[in-house]
C-alpha cells in the first residue's frame, strides 16, 4: 500500500464555525427548554452539546514539515502533510510508534494539544510532551562511539553523524516497529560492515574496492569515499522505512586506547626513517658534488684513502644530529 496524502480536509475554519454555531443553538434551546419546561428540547440541545464538543477532536493544525497518519478503527485512512487548518473524522486516530523515542539530535515534533504522555529526556532533564506528528525536517542522528576491527585487525574507534528525514509515513509507520530505533540499528551495521574494510592508515596488499587489486584507500586518507559508501550502505537498508538519507559525515575516528600509544610510537618511528631517508639522500648528493667539484677545479689531488676519509666526514657533519665538533689537524694524515 502507498502512502495517501489528503490535502482536500483543509476546512477547518468552516468546521469550527459550525462546531460554534451547533454549541451556541444547543445552550440557547436547552435554556429556552428550561424556562418552558420542555423535556424534549432540552434532550435534544445536551445531545447537539456533546455531540459539537465530540466534533471538536476533527480539528487539526499542522505547521510546515509536519505530517499527521491517520487510522479508523484500525485501517489507514492517508496522511496529512501540508500546513494547515483541518477536520477530519473525529473517530480518527493519529500514529506515531517512534513518537516517545528520542535519538541523539533529533527530536520530535512538539505539540501538547494531542499529547497526553509525558516523557522525561536524559540531557535537560524536562518534561515534554511527546507528539503523534511525525516532522519531515531534516535531523542529525549522532550514534555513540564504536569500537571496531579494521582490516588488519587493529581495534579503531569511530563515530559518525547521519542527516536524515522521513519521505514516506506510510512506509515509517506501517513497515517498520518503530522507525528511529530502526534507523540507528542500521547505522551501527553499515557502519561496522564499511569500517571493516578500509585499513585505518594506508597498508600494502589491500583491496577497499573490491576490484582485487591493491589500492591506497584508508579511513583518515579516504574520508569522504568511506563517508559516501557509509551513506549508500545505510540507504538500502531504510527504504523499506520510508526514510532518505542525506548525508554521512565521520565526526571521529582515532585508534583505540589499548593500541593507541603503540600505534603512535610506529608512526613516529615511520615518520624517524623517512626524515632519516630523505636526509641521507641528501648527504650523499652533496658529497658527490663535492668531490666532482673539487676535481674539476684541481683544487686538491686526493687518493681514494683521503676521498674516504672525507667522505665519512661529510656524512657525519650533514647526517648528525648535533652539530659536528671539528678536528684540527696540524700534520699528515700518514
Amino acid at each position: 500500500m502507498k502512502e495517501i496524502v489528503l490535502n482536500k480536509r483543509k476546512n477547518g475554519m468552516a468546521a469550527l464555525i459550525g462546531i460554534i454555531v451547533l454549541l451556541t443553538i444547543s445552550i440557547v434551546g436547552f435554556i429556552f427548554g428550561c424556562d418552558q419546561e420542555n423535556i424534549l428540547l432540552i434532550t435534544v440541545s445536551a445531545v447537539l452539546f456533546i455531540i459539537a464538543c465530540f466534533l471538536f477532536a476533527g480539528l487539526k493544525v499542522l505547521k510546515p514539515q509536519e505530517a499527521l497518519v491517520l487510522t479508523l478503527f484500525g485501517k489507514y485512512v492517508g496522511t496529512l502533510k501540508e500546513d494547515g487548518f483541518y477536520f477530519v473524522n473525529p473517530f480518527c486516530t493519529a500514529i506515531n510508534p517512534a513518537a516517545k523515542t528520542k535519538l541523539s539530535q533529533s527530536g520530535d515534533v512538539g505539540n501538547t494539544s494531542h499529547a497526553p504522555f509525558l516523557l522525561q529526556t536524559s540531557n535537560t532533564k524536562e518534561t515534554e510532551y511527546a507528539s503523534n506528528k511525525i516532522s519531515l525536517k531534516m535531523m542529525t542522528l549522532n550514534n555513540a562511539v564504536q569500537k571496531i576491527n579494521d582490516c588488519l585487525g587493529n581495534p579503531v574507534e569511530i563515530g559518525i553523524a547521519v542527516i536524515w528525514k522521513v519521505n514516506d509515513t506510510y512506509k515509517a509507520v506501517f513497515n517498520v516497529d518503530n522507525y528511529k530505533e530502526y534507523l540507528s540499528l542500521q547505522c551501527d551495521s553499515a557502519l561496522r560492515n564499511v569500517v571493516r574494510v578500509y585499513p585505518y592508515d594506508v597498508a600494502e596488499n589491500v583491496d577497499t574496492t573490491g576490484d582485487g587489486q591493491a589500492d591506497d584507500g584508508s579511513l583518515r586518507g579516504s574520508s569522504e569515499i568511506v563517508a559516501n559508501r557509509i551513506k549508500e550502505e545505510i540507504q538500502k537498508k531504510v527504504d523499506i522505512a520510508g526514510i532518505e538519507i542525506m548525508e554521512a559525515r565521520i565526526t571521529y575516528l582515532a585508534y583505540a586506547p589499548e593500541i593507541a600509544s603503540v600505534m603512535l610510537q610506529r608512526q613516529q618511528a615511520s615518520a624517524i626513517i623517512d626524515a632519516r631517508k630523505m636526509i641521507v639522500d641528501g648527504a650523499v648528493g652533496m658529497v658527490e658534488m663535492a668531490l666532482e667539484r673539487l676535481q674539476e677545479n684541481g683544487v686538491v689531488e686526493l687518493d681514494e684513502e683521503r676521498k674516504a676519509q672525507m667522505v665519512s666526514n661529510l656524512l657525519v657533519v650533514l647526517c648528525g644530529n648535533k652539530d659536528a665538533q671539528p678536528v684540527v689537524n696540524s700534520g699528515s694524515l700518514y
